[in-house]
């Protein structure tokens, strides 16, 4: 049974054969997301699909099935699927216990106006982002509050909208519940301790080069009188920032990720409990009915039972693709060609993951597709530190992701802001306005200025060990170089 289980797995058609599954999968995700319908379970249809046309396709259906059953099976489907299970609770918790009225009542006691209110939005969705590790979530339950009276307050309309997809990308990019966090440290085999803490100076980075653009772009010369219902916002509602913490805490500690977001999620329930945010039969309680939810609890379940199934299936599928050796060949062939140094490496991943989120609506899945085979490869072949190559996939994810109107945050984002104009009678941004997202931009800059430093420090590392050594040979020392973060 061993032998089979290391077997390379061999296709009708030879390379291109193994590489239709993978095509029927993107082929699909493509389909529904131009013609947005995008989704998490409407995905699951194109990954049977894809593992259909692959069990026709490949020589010995026997070992193919194996294959898809170890990609199930193995320590990173598991160790996601933990995670989203806690993090869908603790999401559903956070909101419950009024974190967002907490948020408002920030911004409704400063009395920020035009560009310092534009800096002041943005903030509220990074820290709601990053307690909730939803982007979709945070335009959601933020920008029918924020935008008009933003707008009303003299904000300058567009700059005010791309704050908010901004803040939202922030906590995507760095919440140590998002899915793109858990999915970029499991597949490069990073703790999340690791990956958050390396990960927060270039989140901040991007955030700083943010809030300059927002002070000097972010104001209007017009400003309204009459500004929506901002103060019915909840200083209690600040409480629930309080297990946030506590998951941050623990991770930084190197406490095992699951027992954070389990105490994050006990955290969660007593403050909401304690602040009268939400009852026991809240959390759980027999339902009036069959089929009714029992609570708080089953709904954060439920809420990524859908990510959870579709991450099943890429991840069996991309475990088709390393059987097949597919991933060995085109790592192969990018070293002897293309990639010849670290700092080609840390390009290459990063642009492999900006071209993998390109054509998918959500950005998980590209780098479900990416991580595991491609990204950690290449990792090892040049001695790049798994939180080190889980950064550059996460913050690459979180790039041109949020500028492509077809992508699943975005979509919601103008949807989102559009209603809300029109409901409280402003002025709505152009649909045209998530090309001019400024986070992602700034990430952008942040992770070239990053791979450049690196490979100018390596460089002069390698200088001084040369000169250290008496003048040994400078290719040596920088052949076998250290493992970085």
């Amino acid at each position: 049974m061993q032998q089979q289980d290391t077997k390379e797995l061999v296709f009708r058609g030879g390379v291109v054969g193994a590489l239709v599954p993978l095509m029927v999968l993107v082929a699909g995700l493509i389909y529904l997301s131009v013609f947005e319908r995008a989704g998490t379970q409407p995905f699951w249809a194109c990954a049977w699909l894809a593992m259909g046309v692959g069990l026709f396709l490949c020589r010995d259906r026997s070992a193919y099935c194996e294959s898809l059953l170890r990609g199930m099976g193995n320590h990173t489907a598991t160790a996601i699927i933990a995670l989203w299970l806690l993090a869908g609770v603790f999401g559903k918790l956070m909101m419950a216990g009024g974190l967002i009225d907490g948020l408002q009542w920030i911004g409704a006691s400063m009395g920020a106006t035009g560009g310092v209110f534009v800096v002041l939005a943005f903030a509220i969705c990074m820290v709601f982002s990053l307690g909730t590790g939803t982007s979709v979530g945070t335009v959601i339950g933020l920008g029918p509050v924020l935008y008009p009276a933003g707008v009303m307050l003299g904000a300058d309309p567009t700059m005010l909208a791309v704050a908010l997809l901004s803040g939202a990308a922030f906590g995507d990019n760095l919440s140590p519940v998002s899915d793109t966090t858990i999915v970029s440290s499991f597949t490069q085999g990073a703790q999340v301790a690791d990956v958050i803490r390396t990960r927060l100076p270039l989140a901040l980075s991007a955030a700083a080069i943010c809030v300059v653009i927002f002070l000097v772009a972010g104001g209007s010369e017009t400003a309204l009188t009459e500004v929506p219902a901002l103060a019915s916002g909840n200083a209690l509602g600040l409480v629930m920032l309080l297990p946030l913490a506590v998951v941050v805490g623990l991770a930084l500690k190197r406490r095992h990720i699951i027992e954070a977001m389990f105490f994050g999620n006990l955290v969660a329930m007593l403050c909401a409990l304690v602040i009268g945010a939400i009852s026991l039969g809240d959390i759980f309680a027999l339902p009036a009915q069959r089929g009714e939810s029992t609570g708080l609890i089953e709904n954060g379940i439920a809420s990524v039972t859908g990510a959870v199934l579709f991450a099943l299936m890429v991840l069996a599928l991309t475990q088709v693709i390393l059987d097949a050796g597919l991933m060995r060949r085109l790592l192969d062939k990018a070293n002897d060609s293309l990639i010849t140094s670290r700092t080609g490496a840390e390009t290459g991943i990063v642009a492999v993951t900006v071209a993998a989120s390109i054509p998918l609506s959500a950005n998980a899945p590209a780098l479900l597709l990416v991580g595991p085979g491609l990204v950690r490869k290449l990792a090892e072949k040049f001695g790049i530190a798994p939180e080190r190559s889980a950064n550059l996939m996460d913050c690459a994810v979180c790039t041109v992701f949020f500028l492509l109107p077809w992508h699943i945050a975005v979509a919601v984002w103008q949807q989102v802001i559009a209603a809300s104009a029109a409901e409280a009678g402003v002025a709505a941004p152009s649909a045209m306005a998530s090309f001019f997202t400024p986070y992602p931009w700034a990430m952008l800059v942040v992770l070239a200025i990053s791979i450049t430093w690196r490979a100018r420090s390596s460089r002069r590392q390698g200088t001084h060990a040369q000169q250290a050594a008496g003048g040994g040979n400078h290719e040596t020392v920088l052949a076998a170089p250290a493992r970085e973060v």
